[in-house]
């Protein structure tokens, strides 16, 4: 009795099971699907100075000093977000090849802060002998790196046993980065010394790493993601003025949380 109750049982639920299973739109049986992204980012510099990043900067063009004395340099996060595509190729049944082209909208900041001390006070009417253009005590400039990226990452995604309608997975790979803001709004031909804008490389490599998580709906896949990303080599365009010529190198991080739908 016991063993025919349990069998009826079965029965019942097992086309539920396999309903359930079949879940996600078919996106897991399909070689090749698209979709799409939402993402937000957090983006930072990783900061390289020079050995004599402290000192004061001479202008030559002005003849003069265009700032006093660094205390520091650092680069505090900034928000972003971003759009994009997926398309997803199936190689085996762990392991699936992901390009994930997307256009992120985001800035980058870099503080200066500078030496507290006084300027040396001067006569009336009189030039400062020094010529020097000293920046107020405890005081800093923020200089604001924006850009337009279009991102084309490839990565490899390697996939654990479903469980019901869930799934994790890491993912890794590298990105192309290019960026294509018009020129036009980083050309600080002219501007005063104090104004001069520090510029990033038009392009350049990122490696990315992540986990994620697949929730399978009746329709579609829903992806959960968190990604870190690092540029291979500096981002910086060697400038000379205060705030390019402190700066050996500056490396681009992101902190990148992604919601897929495939």
């Amino acid at each position: 009795m016991i063993k025919r109750l349990f069998t009826v049982l079965i029965s019942a639920f097992l086309p539920y099971t396999v309903s359930a299973q079949n879940w996600g739109g078919g996106v897991d049986s399909e070689t090749l699907h698209f979709g799409f992204t939402f993402q937000y980012l957090s983006s930072e510099f990783k900061i390289l100075k020079k050995q004599d990043w402290r000192e004061p900067f001479y202008d030559e063009e002005t003849s003069s000093f265009a700032a006093d004395s660094l205390y520091s340099i650092s680069s505090p996060p900034s928000p972003g977000f971003g759009l994009g595509f997926v398309s997803d190729l199936k190689l085996t049944e762990h392991v699936n090849l992901r390009f994930t082209p997307g256009l992120v909208f985001t800035d980058r900041l870099l503080d200066y802060n500078y030496a507290p001390q006084l300027p040396v006070p001067t006569p009336a009417n009189t030039i400062d002998p020094n010529n020097v253009i000293v920046v107020p005590s405890d005081s800093y400039i923020q200089k604001k790196v924006q850009a337009t990226m279009v991102d084309l990452p490839v990565g490899i995604k390697l996939k654990s046993d479903r469980i019901m309608n869930y799934r994790a997975y890491l993912i890794g790979g590298i990105k192309y980065s290019m960026d294509i803001i018009s020129k036009k709004k980083t050309d600080d031909t002219g501007f005063a010394p104090l104004e001069k804008l520090v510029k990033n490389n038009r392009s350049f490599l990122s490696y990315e790493v992540g986990i994620g998580l697949d929730l399978y709906f009746e329709f579609f896949k829903l992806s959960p993601e968190i990604k870190l990303s690092n540029s291979f080599n500096s981002v910086l365009t060697p400038e000379e003025h205060a705030f390019s010529s402190p700066l050996d190198k500056i490396f681009l991080r992101n902190f990148q949380f992604s919601l897929y739908f495939e």
